[in-house]
């Protein structure tokens, strides 16, 4: 009798035990932060104009955030874009420690994919993105065509083939590997690529919106525009290069637009649909240089190794401190 009591409470310790184990697991798993919004991009006569802005998915949400990815592109992140380690203090970000994916990555292109470049840096960020969502064994609510992690990607493309914008995607498959059905393995799929710019031939040219998630409730700024929105309104109309801007997005000549004409209206549009919502603005010229209009309120950290061996007159994309 005392052994089967002995038995019994060894019994209730075990599962006692298991049930905590498997909590503090919970606890302890990979977490990521997401990242929301919208962006807005208009293809100048010689530059891409672009504007951010943030649209908080949950309590603990990131910004979205800008990176260059080699020296002709910018990418702009969304969803999974950071990621908190338990056992580490700072959050990995996906947008750090890029450098030139074309140098890093081997050469990756299967029949009937697109560009080589295109295809480096989506398989680049997948190798980036793999040991993380590997980390992630709890069941997830993934539609099969939503996005764990986006980028637009803006930039020029190699031989002279002009502007151009991305949006590359990365699903993410759950099985289960055990008998314990709480217990699943995660890895993510390959990158989804959809070219946004340039348009197809005889297809108007005018201002793209991209939005994270694709459902996200917004009115665009063409439609505000046609809406004829008072704010809108007001600021068309209060300069004739504003005027001129519009007249061109609504007559899909978009990259006929003087580049500063076209940011200085964007600048002014960007609080007007924001709301009180926090946004930034830059822009890419065709040779590759960057410049912030509005930009990001985040502290820039304390220099990296990797940023003292860069070049003084090296592009960067983070902020520069106040006069």
């Amino acid at each position: 009798m005392r052994a089967q009591t002995i038995r019994f409470l060894f019994a209730v310790f075990l599962a006692f035990f298991c049930a905590a184990a498997s909590t503090r697991a919970q606890e302890d798993e990979i977490v990521a932060n997401l990242a929301g919004g919208r962006v807005l991009i208009h293809v100048t006569r010689d530059a891409i104009v672009f504007g951010v802005i943030d649209h908080p998915l949950e309590a603990k949400s990131v910004p979205p955030r800008v990176a260059a990815i080699g020296s002709s592109h910018i990418g702009i992140f969304f969803g999974a874009s950071e990621w908190q380690v338990p056992a580490q203090p700072k959050p990995i970000r996906l947008d750090r420690n890029i450098g030139d994916l074309r140098q890093s990555s081997p050469a990756y292109q299967p029949a009937g994919s697109g560009d080589p470049d295109l295809e480096i840096i989506g398989v680049g960020f997948l190798e980036k993105l793999r040991p993380l969502v590997s980390q992630l064994h709890h069941k997830f609510d993934l539609k099969p065509d939503e996005p764990l992690f986006e980028i637009v990607l803006i930039g020029y493309a190699p031989k002279d083939y002009g502007p151009e914008v991305w949006l590359i995607d990365y699903g993410a498959e759950q099985q289960s590997v055990s008998s314990r059905a709480e217990y699943l393995q995660t890895r993510p799929l390959r990158p989804r690529f959809t070219q946004l710019y340039p348009p197809e031939k005889r297809e108007p040219k005018t201002l793209l919106e991209v939005r994270f998630p694709a459902d996200l409730q917004v009115v665009p700024l063409l439609g505000l525009i046609q809406a004829n929105d008072p704010g809108v309104a007001r600021l068309r109309s209060s300069d004739p290069r504003f005027a001129k801007v519009v007249e061109q997005l609504e007559h899909g000549q978009a990259n006929k637009s003087i580049t500063q004409d076209a940011a200085d209206f964007l600048r002014g549009a960007l609080p007007v649909i924001a709301g009180g919502a926090s946004f930034i603005e830059g822009k890419m010229g065709e040779a590759g240089g960057f410049e912030w209009i509005v930009p990001p309120e985040e502290p820039v950290e304390k220099q990296r190794a990797e940023d003292k061996e860069r070049p003084a007159d090296a592009p960067t994309l983070m902020r520069k401190p106040k006069p």
